[in-house]
């Protein structure tokens, strides 16, 4: 399990042959600080949840996981699909994803997943987590924007729609300002996390996930 501490996202955005970038200083952004973020008196829209299921599902699961976690992507690979066949294809749980970002590239892989819009998410977040090793690769940045690219072309995207996407500070900033204040108000601390009718969970097995959801319906 990843953990995390309170910390100032910084990230410099390197697309195309420009960049832009989100300073650690303060932690502020361009033209906008995480305190500032947070303020319910700015005009920042914070980016919405990405949801699956019933919406009117008698319970919620809200997962807080990053695209570059490895627990995160052993999660999806092994417990979510038997959680969307069994709970939330069923009716039975509506299901709330919210990134985290660790880092620059969690980032632009929420980005580009973003791009697609809602109707296209959580099948990027299948490729993403499937592929998780192979577009993380070395570590280098110009290659794993490349490899994002990659994929977002198999989801139909082109790369004028990902350039505009990761280049795109409004959208930064929201995504950004949405982290920060749903994680503090649930009190995230690793990765991947649940919050399950209001109580933070951490990772577990799928037996373990079924039995805590059957005992929350049957509650």
């Amino acid at each position: 399990m990843i953990r995390f501490h309170s910390f100032l996202l910084a990230a410099v955005l390197l697309i195309g042959g420009g960049a832009y970038y989100m300073s650690q200083n303060n932690g502020s952004f361009p033209g906008v600080s995480i305190a500032e973020a947070q303020d319910a008196n700015t005009e920042i829209e914070l980016a919405p949840d990405m949801v699956m299921g019933d919406e009117n599902a008698p319970l919620t699961v809200i997962e807080y996981a990053s695209f570059t976690c490895p627990h995160c992507a052993n999660f999806h690979e092994n417990v979510f699909k038997d959680l969307k066949k069994n709970y939330i294809d069923t009716g039975k749980i509506k299901f709330v994803y919210r990134e985290v970002y660790f880092d620059r590239f969690g980032l632009w892989a929420a980005m580009i997943a973003r791009c697609g819009g809602e109707s296209r998410y959580f099948g990027m977040t299948d490729l993403l987590y499937s592929g998780q090793k192979e577009w993380i690769g070395d570590g280098d940045p110009g290659n794993i924007l490349d490899n994002l690219r990659k994929i977002g072309r198999t989801a139909g995207m082109n790369d004028e729609q990902m350039d505009a996407c990761l280049q795109d500070e409004a959208m930064v900033q929201s995504m950004v300002a949405a982290y920060q204040k749903n994680a503090a108000a649930d009190e995230i601390n690793s990765t991947p996390s649940f919050v399950i009718d209001g109580e933070t969970y951490p990772n577990m097995s799928y037996d373990d996930f079924a039995k805590l959801i059957d005992e929350k319906l049957e509650s």
